[in-house]
């Protein structure tokens, strides 16, 4: 399909080659492939991988960095109808293990380093094969492809896409069924719904944010690919490199999360560097306020903040709908989303709680319903939109007198002190504000007589004392006493996801919180 509305995702490339095919679609250090060049890679991959037997619908893991060969093979398994799983690269073989038996992928595509850990974690007698991108065997899969005689037969969007596992705050993770439908459908919203524009056909995009990872995989690889832009592929952030990078290739536009905006910004060639970019947008987690003015301060630029999930594949809402960048908030849904913000406090298995009108401010759980919602989790749809297509994302929000989002926490987060409610990201904030704190994180512990008691963990700055004792001072000063923290850690460092959100679940394992 090279004109009109794309049937399934991979018609993104197809369409990106009919309209620009000589542009650079991917800069891989000194590898430049062009957009033509890129959709018969993607046609060579998707007949390849049907000729070694596979049939529509069975999964194929993916354990790639930022690569081109990434590209090729998460598009070429979309084009055959096939069911793409995005494995992160951090993964151990025991986890490894899980994620290939929970999802019954057929065949992993791998490189020498992801590969050692697949083949540690595939258990003897499996019929699951690799294919390392740096072997004969990539390039077999190829050659076989282009000369195979038949093309992939049409792919349904309602078929589906993406099997993306999702990381909870305790507990094993859940695949997130994503559909060709859905997944366009948030392009569609995010493009044609945002002043600036999140992204244009001339756009340079800076592809640093993991592929495998819903926000790179879609809201930066798919949103780049759909306008025909150029995606700039990095493996590994430094932050110097990285913005010399920007210079060089002339990048325009940046996706980010917020550990590469702090890493950023005390960089003393920070304006120099970023002088030709149009766009710096963050996401994946909560964007501290002070960095919010930092940052702009240093570049001279603003960042664009949004909110989404993996199983809304992913963005909810942007500051670039409303067209202005505002301090602490994640700015207005995407027109064509519906969303309602129930009161918590009344929320449970028979009751659906109470709607908080606009502006209200007080805290609600945000319930999302449109065309870019997952179909349930795998394998059979359980958790996913209700009856009336409403699902409840889990996160408590607030909307300012100007129909603006502000982030307030996770409801399954929500630490109870006698009876109370306590957002952890509340007393974060707080804690944040302290000049001798890098990073913080709290969460609720079990205790006898209060039912949970919260719990924080701090990393001081660099070269700074702290103590416990400062850090529980500041809080009584600040804080209701059931919100206040009764133990205080002082920690070197805090375990992170593959967007730089704390990873509450870790926490827990790494320091018994």
């Amino acid at each position: 399909m090279s004109e009109g509305v794309p049937r399934d995702v991979a018609d993104l490339v197809r369409q990106a080659a009919h309209r620009r095919p000589s542009a650079t679609a991917l800069v891989a250090g000194t590898r430049r492939l062009g957009w033509a060049a890129l959709d018969a890679q993607v046609d060579a991959c998707a007949a390849g991988l049907l000729d070694r037997g596979l049939a529509a619908g069975d999964r194929v893991a993916l354990m790639l960095g930022n690569t081109p060969e990434f590209v090729i093979a998460y598009f070429g398994i979309l084009r055959a109808g096939l069911v793409a799983v995005p494995l992160n690269t951090a993964s151990t073989p025991v986890e490894v293990e899980w994620l290939l038996g929970q999802s019954g992928a057929r065949l992993v595509v791998c490189d020498p380093v992801t590969g050692r850990v697949v083949r540690e974690a595939i258990p003897a007698g499996s019929t699951c094969e690799l294919v390392d991108v740096t072997l004969g065997a990539w390039e077999d899969l190829l050659r076989r492809g282009r000369e195979a005689d038949a093309a992939p037969a049409a792919v349904d969007p309602e078929s589906l896409a993406v099997l993306l596992f999702t990381a909870g705050t305790s507990g094993r993770p859940k695949g997130a069924m994503l559909t060709h439908r859905a997944l366009l459908a948030d392009l569609a919203m995010v493009r044609d719904s945002t002043d600036p524009p999140a992204a244009v056909e001339g756009d340079v995009v800076l592809a640093v944010l993991p592929l495998f990872h819903v926000y790179g995989m879609n809201a930066v690889l798919g949103l780049a690919a759909s306008v025909a832009a150029t995606c700039v592929l990095v493996d590994r952030f430094d932050p110097g490199e990285t913005l010399a990078l920007i210079q060089r290739e002339g990048v325009t536009n940046v996706p980010g999360a917020p550990p590469m905006y702090v890493a950023w910004a005390g960089h003393p060639r920070l304006r120099e560097r970023v002088a030709g970019v149009r766009l710096f947008i963050c996401g994946g987690a909560p964007l501290p306020g002070d960095l919010f003015d930092a940052f702009q301060e240093a570049s001279g630029l603003p960042i664009w903040e949004g909110y989404g999930m993996t199983e809304c594949a992913p963005v909810v809402a942007t500051t670039l709908v409303s067209g202005a960048p505002k301090r602490g908030s994640v700015g207005r849904p995407l027109p064509g989303l519906d969303v309602r913000l129930l009161d918590p406090g009344g929320v449970d298995e028979d009751d659906d709680g109470d709607d908080q009108p606009p502006g209200h401010g007080d805290p609600g759980e945000l319930w999302v319903r449109g065309p870019s919602l997952f179909s349930g989790y795998w394998p059979d749809g359980a958790g996913g939109p209700d009856a009336d297509g409403w699902f409840n994302t889990g996160d408590v929000v607030y909307a300012d007198a100007e129909g603006d989002l502000h982030l307030v926490d996770r409801r399954r987060e929500l630490i109870l002190v006698s009876g109370f409610n306590v957002y952890p990201r509340e007393v974060e904030l707080v804690i944040d504000a302290l000049a001798e704190v890098a990073e913080c994180a709290v969460v609720g512990r079990d205790h006898p007589y209060t039912g949970e008691t919260v719990v924080a963990f701090v990393v001081p700055v660099p070269g700074v004392s702290l103590s416990s004792e400062r850090v529980l001072a500041h809080c009584e000063e600040r804080l209701a006493r059931f919100k206040c923290p009764t133990v205080v850690t002082v920690v070197d460092s805090l375990p992170h996801s593959s967007t730089g959100k704390v990873a509450k679940g870790r926490l827990r394992e790494v320091h018994g919180g």
